[in-house]
């Protein structure tokens, strides 16, 4: 069956495309915008409509999705000269798929709401290749009535989708998944550098870190990634590094613990000091090889 209703799809960096790319297999029509106009033409032969700004993307779209990079972003492409509150029509619904500050998200979904438009936090859990396959898990915050709306717009990007609550909650849970992240690449980082220290066998370590008490996913692909010295972007650790410094603030602002951020911040903001902002988000285990004088590929003498 063909989807109904017209999507406008802001945003088509490593993430969006995919999902642009998704909602237009689906038979949904859809508009895209790019803030780099280059990106946006190759959609135009799949049968998408480019528009030259935000305010002309959503002038006629019942669903708004944008995936962009930060909070500034976020603030350009919505509330700027231009952008989506500009153009988007009363009785939309708005989607914020970035990973932003819970702040950031209350403040469009009052925007919105003075417009009339429905507004959901999702941001996604998962990279380049779940966002291919329409396979992301995604949380969401807002209305219960505008969650249910939006199911059919996740359905072509999502493996599964969880209403967590009001306004900010999915932001919320976002950057509770970056802290997770970080401190399973820290822990990965540092039991590889001691499993290679001891003389053992990395390919059998990562093997084992498979099996139940350890199982992560992260662990069995970023440990092979690691020994492959591939650290190729699916996200990258800038993007990492912007969504942990929003995890410390949040924490901060709520006087929650949490001790382990630090060290696992440091050594993101060591790696993307040594240059490496740009790839792979396991490249900050480079400044745990760099501190241990140890390179932890699979034909490497460990020193």
């Amino acid at each position: 069956m063909t989807a109904t209703g017209r999507a406008a799809f802001l945003g088509l960096g490593r993430m969006g495309s995919a999902m642009a790319g998704n909602l237009l297999a689906s038979g949904r029509p859809v508009t895209v915008w790019n803030r780099t106009a280059e990106r946006a033409a190759p959609y135009a032969a799949l049968g998408a409509t480019v528009a030259a700004s935000p305010e002309e993307a959503v002038a006629d779209a019942d669903f708004v999705l944008y995936s962009l990079a930060d909070a500034a972003a976020v603030e350009a492409v919505v509330f700027g000269e231009g952008g989506i509150l500009r153009g988007i029509r009363p009785g939309a619904l708005a989607v914020d798929l970035a990973t932003v500050h819970p702040a950031t998200s209350r403040a469009e979904g009052s925007a919105y709401a003075a417009r009339g438009v429905d507004f959901l936090d999702a941001p996604v859990f998962g990279s380049r290749p779940e966002a291919e396959a329409g396979g992301l898990w995604i949380p969401v915050g807002g209305e219960r009535a505008a969650y249910e709306r939006a199911r059919e717009i996740f359905a072509p990007l999502a493996a599964s989708t969880h209403f967590l609550g009001p306004t900010g909650s999915g932001a919320t849970m976002g950057l509770i998944g970056s802290l997770i992240v970080a401190h399973q690449l820290q822990a990965l980082g540092e039991g590889l550098l001691l499993a290679r220290r001891a003389g053992l066998d990395l390919a059998e370590v990562v093997h084992l870190l498979s099996l139940p008490d350890f199982r992560s996913p992260l662990f069995a692909v970023m440990g092979e990634s690691v020994i492959r010295r591939d650290f190729r972007p699916v996200f990258s650790l800038e993007h990492l590094r912007k969504d942990v410094d929003q995890v410390a603030q949040l924490a901060g602002e709520l006087t929650a613990p949490v001790p382990g951020l630090a060290v696992a911040r440091e050594m993101i903001k060591a790696a993307v000091a040594l240059g490496h902002g740009e790839e792979n988000a396991s490249a900050m285990i480079k400044a745990l090889e760099r501190l241990a004088g140890t390179e932890l590929g699979a034909d490497s003498d460990g020193v």
